[in-house]
């Protein structure tokens, strides 16, 4: 459904906010075949130091028509293509796999006009999965790549202000003989006060020749914190991601990656990263998390400093109806460094309101013994899309947190009221057999569920209400010598 919206915001206002590969990125290679049967691979095209403009286009997509008939690109195509300086290729990429070949014709049902009519540069059809390799999300979607495979994302502009992108001295072809540059740093952006923080980059060959070496070193002002002498052998364009060392940090600290060793361009030898200090606090985590209307989209996990997960909740995991609230209770095992991850398998984290769904909420915070607030480690108010964020915590000090919990206190039920179905959500401190049963209220028993013997930890049950005549029951959880008993409604 989210396609659909997205869609159509595309035909009413031709621009919106939705992700894309952000500048920057390195343009996904593709090959294809255009509607005149010639193949073309991008990567080629950008070893021989072509720039390659991509117009991401759909035939009934009406700011795509206005901007095609505008003519900007068949004037870049004219001056800077094969007939002019043959220094540009312009493709026109129709990424919408449900139209057809009358569609690009105009003689179809779903589209603006004859496009052939309009577009002389090579028109590549049913190249949806081109679409999604470069992460878009509305039509046109329209990119400059440079012969580095560095994309930028050139919108509906004039011939000229696309002249000036491609012409820019940054998306010339490689021609000098030494030229390493740095592009994005890539290593840990989160830790705890003096753990070590793995640091990495990606380093591309932008010289003639083949790159061998170089020296790169993570400044912090003027103070070095590594150096790093890197060797291999990158072809031009290459791209290799070099792992720098580990660096530790008692603060929140930006910081500068750069190449020492002598080359013949220093104007790409720099980027920059940060490092954000974990939020100190107990072993007692509470997530909650508010849905928008897409609560399956999303997924958590808490894991340590080697890695391994604490405790996950998985995509589809979560229901429930818009603004339903969720939550969990997590005991992390011991002091230490440990990382909370939120996903959204869409890419538009809860951020609802881009679909005319309110937006939802994700706060993570830890409590003591006694549920008294401690700290706040995550805080996500729904008002910006994500696919995924992290934050680290450092646990100093270890509770009994749930396991001093009443079963009453550890068990939730969402949606509450419901239809059809809704999720009964339980903590054990130990291996316990559990069952269920739901009565109405004169006492009548409509279900009766025998867990068995569960293990300790967090656990979710679906219950099926479906065949169940609207109202109010009774649904009593039993763990152990424990019974809790939880009104809910059936709408």
């Amino acid at each position: 459904m989210k396609h659909i919206y997205s869609l159509l915001a595309a035909i009413l206002i031709g621009v919106t906010t939705f992700a894309q590969l952000p500048n920057g990125s390195i343009a996904p290679d593709f090959t294809a075949t255009d509607i005149d049967g010639v193949e073309h691979n991008l990567y080629d095209l950008l070893d021989d130091g072509k720039k390659v403009i991509v117009d991401f286009s759909a035939t009934w997509c009406g700011p795509c028509w206005s901007y095609a008939v505008g003519g900007a690109l068949e004037e870049v195509y004219e001056m800077y293509g094969p007939d002019g300086t043959d220094e540009v290729r312009v493709f026109h990429i129709e990424s919408d796999d449900a139209t057809t070949m009358e569609d690009l014709l105009g003689t179809g049902t779903n589209t603006q006009g004859d496009w052939t009519s309009v577009i002389t540069f090579p028109i590549i059809d049913d190249a949806a999965n081109i679409f999604d390799a470069y992460e878009c999300g509305y039509y046109p979607t329209i990119f400059t790549i440079c012969p580095n495979r560095i994309l930028t994302e050139s919108s509906q502009v004039s011939a000229a202000n696309h002249a000036a992108i491609f012409s820019a001295n940054d998306c010339a072809a490689a021609s000098l003989i030494n030229d390493p540059a740095l592009l994005d740093y890539t290593g840990e952006t989160t830790a705890c006060p003096g753990e070590p923080v793995d640091m990495s980059v990606d380093l591309m060959n932008l010289g003639v020749t083949n790159l061998q070496y170089c020296t790169i070193a993570v400044m912090d002002g003027s103070t070095e914190l590594l150096s790093y002498d890197w060797t291999g052998d990158l072809d031009t364009y290459g791209l290799a991601n070099v792992e720098l060392g580990t660096a530790t940090f008692n603060s929140n600290t930006d910081f500068t990656i750069e190449i020492t060793s002598g080359d013949d361009n220093n104007a790409n030898n720099n980027s920059t990263g940060s490092v954000a200090l974990a939020t100190s606090g107990t072993s007692l985590i509470h997530i909650e998390i508010m849905v928008d209307g897409w609560p399956e989209e999303i997924s958590w996990s808490i894991t340590d400093a080697s890695g391994a997960v604490i405790d996950q909740v998985s995509p589809g995991d979560i229901t429930g109806d818009a603004e339903a609230i969720v939550e969990w209770w997590v005991s992390a095992p011991s002091e230490g460094c440990y990382t909370f991850e939120i996903q959204d398998t869409y890419g538009d984290g809860i951020n609802g309101s881009a679909w005319g769904a309110n937006d939802g909420y994700c706060k993570v915070k830890t409590y003591d013994d006694n549920l008294t607030y401690i700290s706040t480690v995550y805080d996500y108010d729904g008002s910006y899309q994500f696919e995924s964020e992290a934050a680290g915590m450092a646990v100093t000090s270890v509770n009994t947190g749930i396991q001093e919990l009443t079963l009453n206190e550890v068990t939730k039920i969402f949606p509450n009221p419901f239809s059809d179905q809704t999720t009964i959500q339980f903590s054990l401190n130990q291996a316990l057999n559990s069952s269920l049963s739901v009565r109405n209220l004169i006492g009548q028993q409509i279900m009766n569920v025998d867990f068995g013997s569960l293990q300790a930890g967090e656990h979710n049950r679906i219950l099926d209400f479906s065949g169940v005549n609207a109202g109010v029951y009774l649904i009593s959880l039993t763990a152990g010598d424990e019974i809790t008993t939880m009104r809910v409604t059936l709408k």
